[in-house]
């Protein structure tokens, strides 16, 4: 009975260590934003980061789509002020809310420089 409730415990231990840690080892602190926009390099950076936490997940941490669609391009089809209600409002299978305020904004302003 010990040596169950010893390897049960055991197991829930390794589980719970393997789930823990933050977000850190995911963020992409390298690379250059080639995209010739207006955002200052801190913002693009920023965008990058909160585009990695809540967007990656459906369209890439590329851009290059995936369950949602590719971002790539996304500024030569549309505008900002479209990119951002999108953003807030959703669209299609895209649930509303995932960034608000200015974070909505920010990401929407790097979106919008990819051409």
């Amino acid at each position: 009975m010990k040596k169950k409730l010893l390897a049960l415990l055991l197991g829930s231990a390794l589980v719970l260590a393997a789930c823990g840690g933050g977000d850190d080892a995911s963020e992409n602190t390298g690379g250059t934003d080639t995209s010739g926009g207006e955002t200052t390099t801190a913002d693009a950076g920023n965008a990058e980061k909160l585009y990695n936490q809540k967007c990656s997940q459906c369209h890439a941490q590329d851009l290059s789509g995936g369950a949602g669609p590719g971002l790539q391009t996304v500024g030569s089809k549309l505008s900002q002020e479209e990119i951002e209600n999108i953003i807030i409002n959703g669209q299609g299978a895209m649930p509303k809310g995932q960034l608000t305020g200015e974070d909505a904004t920010t990401v929407a302003e790097w979106l919008a420089a990819k051409k």
